[in-house]
């Protein structure tokens, strides 16, 4: 398969080095210094684009994949304002998006089983509900893509809970977020319960970003050759 990787910064090139591991060709690599070179033209030479940049540019990005007729897996976070726009113009152009907060296999399974606790602690108001995500600090958006969406399967299943806050709150109706920012903490998730019984948690921590690049070279490998909208969930069958 013939890959066009759009950002080619610590996880562009940690995405090359699983992608040639498992057989693929990198056919166009856009990083800062060359984005001249990310043309319609050049796009159309991949099978697949993958879409790892920044939260001013990903959704154009995005929609020059789509017009280049290439299937975009896009892990890019700060743009989701703009996802539903994005998949407009994706059904429009008969195309194919694959968007996650994360690829990571491992976070992935986080996602079902706090989607999963959150189900069960529905009914059990007497537990509060609180998030802390850890990252390095060259990560520019706060909180990360990965805790809203943990956060989003949260108030899906708790009434009591109206939104998430990135900050200190003392409002009952607001899930708070705390985001750190230390070095060299490539991601770390965590999600509490607390009552005056007990204290119920959850935690994911990466060691490094190469589960992020196996997921993401899945997700293409999934991509390839389909049309529509999917997720993580759908490359691995949650």
């Amino acid at each position: 398969m013939k890959i066009a990787l759009i950002g080619y910064g610590k996880m562009g090139h940690a995405i090359e080095e699983i992608a040639l591991q498992r057989g693929h060709e990198i056919v166009l690599k856009i990083a800062i210094d060359n984005t001249a070179d990310n043309t319609i033209d050049n796009i159309q030479k991949a099978d697949v684009a993958i879409e790892f940049t920044g939260p001013e540019v990903a959704f154009g990005n995005v929609i020059k994949c789509l017009d280049a007729g290439v299937p975009v897996v896009s892990g890019s976070t700060g743009w989701l304002q703009r996802f539903e726009e994005a998949t407009k113009h994706c059904a429009a152009k008969n195309g194919a998006l694959l968007y996650a907060s994360n690829f990571s296999v491992g976070v992935n399974i986080f996602f079902a089983i706090n989607k999963k606790l959150a189900e069960l602690m529905g009914g059990h108001p007497e537990y509060s509900v609180s998030m802390t995500e850890i990252h390095h600090t060259q990560k520019l958006d706060a909180p990360s893509g990965t805790a809203i969406s943990l956060a989003e399967d949260i108030l899906k299943n708790r009434a009591d809970k109206k939104k998430w806050v990135n900050q200190p709150s003392g409002s009952a109706g607001d899930l708070v977020i705390l985001s750190e920012r230390i070095d060299p903490a490539p991601g770390t998730h965590i999600v509490n319960w607390a009552s005056d019984i007990d204290d119920i948690e959850i935690k994911h921590t990466a060691h490094n970003r190469k589960g992020f690049a196996t997921g993401a070279v899945l997700a293409a490998e999934f991509l390839h050759n389909k049309k529509g909208i999917y997720n993580m969930g759908h490359v691995l069958g949650l």
